[in-house]
């Protein structure tokens, strides 16, 4: 009877010590977990906010003076991935970090480049003699000069013109109309004018020396003749070019060459009028590079009735490039561009961001076109990015992201490798 007293105490006594020790237990897991939480919010280290690889375990000054910023150990939330960042409020406003939507809208594409005035030269006459002589007369004095349509330009003598005249007369004599055909055409093909000709059949008299008129109007160009000087054939004498049309000349980088198409407004401006825009459009697009600035001309035309525009002119020019649909744009300022990637941050809210690849398209002075990466409704930060990006990059999975199909395979393969291990 003593000894199952016995026993029955000793069993009482041992269930009170197990109570006890389970109770200690548990308060040293709560207060081990009071410990971790607190440890939680404490910081990791503290960063320069303008150089990432600059850390401190305690708080400081950066070597450029600024105060170092404090870097919390933080989770990963659902469908965020690794790479998040969270940043308090007071740190988020500190660094002014501004953010932007993605937005789905037209790209006004606008090309800006410089180019130089030029004449028309589908209107630019070079002034040749068919013959050989003497320059008796000039009646263009320099460069520059405006001639008009049918007046004199020069008096030339050659002895060739003399004796084709001679014939035509010859053939007159003799009544023969063979041969008068032939001495016409051959004074015609002298470049004599019909009045000319009609003149000397008329009066039956030889012209020592012969006036030449302008063939169109413009201004002189090229004048490479004085009175006196002897010319040839193979002589240029002057050119004569019409100002009322000019062209442009004006290059273009070789990624902008799909954009550019004949019949584009285009706009120029230049600093000999201030103020003063022109309204032109590209007349002809080069089908070749320039090889040694791999850049692709293009020519563009411009109404030019008061003369003001002149050649050789230094301009500005815009081109207008049409609109293609709705595309995703994101602020030019939001990418960050690398040796081999870019990247924006993305702002996920409550203080979280996220740096991702993106696929960059087209872009205009304001906005660029995000191929992939990015959708519509996202946010993203236009301002302070870069010390986010060094922070989330660290451990950001951008090939995961943005490669699912070989990730997708990796796993399987690991899968499968590690199941028949386990075999």
């Amino acid at each position: 009877m003593k000894q199952v007293t016995r026993n029955v105490l000793a069993l009482l006594v041992g269930i009170a010590l197990g109570a006890f020790f389970v109770s200690q237990l548990r308060d040293e897991a709560d207060k081990a977990r009071g410990q971790d939480t607190s440890a939680s919010e404490e910081p990791l280290y503290w960063v320069a906010p303008m150089d990432a690889n600059y850390r401190r375990d305690k708080p400081g000054k950066s070597p450029m003076g600024m105060d170092l910023l404090p870097v919390y150990a933080q989770g990963t939330r659902v469908g965020e991935g690794p790479g998040a960042v969270e940043i308090s409020p007071q740190v988020v406003n500190n660094l002014g970090v501004r953010t932007a939507p993605v937005e789905l809208r037209p790209l006004q594409t606008r090309i800006s480049t410089v180019g130089y005035v030029q004449y028309d030269e589908d209107r630019l006459v070079h002034l040749h003699p068919r013959v050989e002589g003497w320059i008796e007369k000039l009646y263009v004095k320099a460069a520059g000069d405006p001639v008009t349509q049918g007046e004199p330009v020069y008096e030339l003598y050659s002895p060739q013109l003399v004796n084709a005249q001679e014939e035509l007369l010859l053939a007159l004599k003799r009544n023969n109309e063979r041969l008068v055909k032939a001495a016409r055409d051959r004074l015609l093909a002298l470049q004599l004018t019909p009045e000319f000709i009609q003149a000397l059949e008329r009066d039956r008299k030889l012209r020592q020396t012969v006036t030449f008129m302008a063939p169109q109007s413009g201004v002189v160009d090229n004048l490479n003749i004085r009175e006196g000087f002897y010319v040839k054939p193979g002589t240029t004498l002057m050119s004569i070019g019409a100002l009322d049309d000019v062209w442009v000349e004006a290059e273009v980088f070789a990624r902008q060459a799909a954009l550019v198409q004949v019949g584009q407004p285009v706009t120029m401006t230049l600093e000999y009028a201030p103020g003063r825009n022109w309204r032109g459009s590209v007349d002809y697009v080069y089908p070749s590079l320039d090889e040694q600035t791999r850049t692709l001309r293009v020519r563009l035309r411009f109404a030019n009735s008061d003369l003001t525009l002149k050649p050789n002119m230094f301009a500005q020019v815009v081109i207008d490039v049409a609109q293609q649909g709705d595309v995703l744009l994101v602020p030019r300022e939001a990418v960050i561009r690398t040796g081999d990637q870019n990247r924006v941050v993305l702002a996920l809210g409550e203080g979280r961001f996220k740096s991702v690849a993106v696929a960059l398209g087209r872009s205009d002075e304001q906005a660029v076109e995000i191929l992939r990466g990015l959708e519509v409704g996202d946010t993203v930060v236009v301002s302070a990015q870069f010390l986010l990006d060094s922070e989330s990059s660290k451990t950001s999975d951008f090939e995961r992201m943005h490669r699912p199909d070989d990730a997708a395979t990796q796993m399987s393969g690991r899968a499968h490798h590690g199941g028949a291990e386990h075999d």
